[in-house]
């Protein structure tokens, strides 16, 4: 049941950030079931995960604890008593590490029906392991390059930390043509075409074409619909709107966000 609680930003909500994990597998699962009703009866749109794990460097990786060694003693009758004494005994106690648990990001693959199962487009929700690891960024450029023979691809990047990763390089993006948050689309059929698309903080997100085989009408995605059914279905009205956001704001978003929440009564 989709409860009746809005964000109250009018797009994006950057406080959604902080429990990324939870609403990029939401997003990802409600994406793909929004698909599933506009697209062709051949078509198909599933979710595929991908698994990155990064190497270990010493303990700055991880978390190390160092026990201490316990003696722990039999208690026997004393030697004197003719009993054989029972030697004292070390347990040993292992030397527990914790290290970062292998990072996953689901993604969607548009597919055609039936035997071949040919592969159409690929959706990507970009995530910390796509733009904030050495490995995770190696991997994705990979995957871009993969998906340049005759796949679509679609960026869709609301993740304002880590490195910009889509597909079109940000230098060719006009500064005034910027935002806090943005799409990417690649036509299988013609990849050296990039549509780039800005998602401005203070604004409703739109709608996206989803491209799939050159004769086909592309599908759309409502990104807006998409923030509000996880706003909703993870109950996110308990969101502390008071914490401090990284990457922080510029001064007058800073301030425009303090007010728009100070005027729904979350500061």
């Amino acid at each position: 049941m989709v409860l009746d609680m809005k964000s109250p930003f009018p797009g994006m909500d950057p406080y959604l950030e902080l429990h990324w994990r939870d609403v990029h597998q939401r997003l990802v699962t409600y994406a793909s079931d929004q698909l599933q009703a506009k697209l062709p009866g051949d078509l198909i749109a599933r979710m595929e995960e991908q698994v990155y794990v990064e190497p270990h460097d010493g303990e700055q990786e991880g978390r190390v604890i160092y026990p201490d060694v316990r003696l722990t003693e039999h208690t026997g009758r004393d030697a004197g008593s003719g009993d054989v004494a029972v030697a004292e005994e070390v347990v040993a106690e292992p030397l527990v590490i914790y290290v970062p648990e292998p990072a996953t990001e689901p993604y969607i693959e548009i597919r055609e029906a039936g035997a071949r199962q040919r592969l159409i487009t690929v959706i990507e929700v970009l995530g910390p392991s796509n733009k904030s690891t050495p490995r995770g960024r190696k991997k994705y450029r990979e995957k871009q390059e993969l998906e340049g023979g005759g796949v679509g691809l679609v960026e869709i990047d609301i993740l304002r930390r880590g490195l910009w990763m889509m597909s079109v390089p940000r230098k060719r993006i006009p500064s005034a043509r910027r935002a806090e948050y943005g799409a990417c689309v690649r036509r299988g059929w013609d990849p050296w075409r990039l549509e780039y698309y800005a998602f401005p903080l203070r604004q409703k997100l739109p709608s996206i074409p989803i491209p799939l085989r050159k004769r086909d009408q592309a599908a759309t995605l409502n990104l807006q619909a998409l923030i509000d059914q996880c706003y909703a279905n993870g109950r996110y009205d308990s969101i502390d709107y008071k914490a401090g956001l990284e990457p922080p704001f510029s001064e007058a978003d800073a301030a425009w966000i303090n007010e728009l929440l100070k005027s729904a009564g979350s500061r």
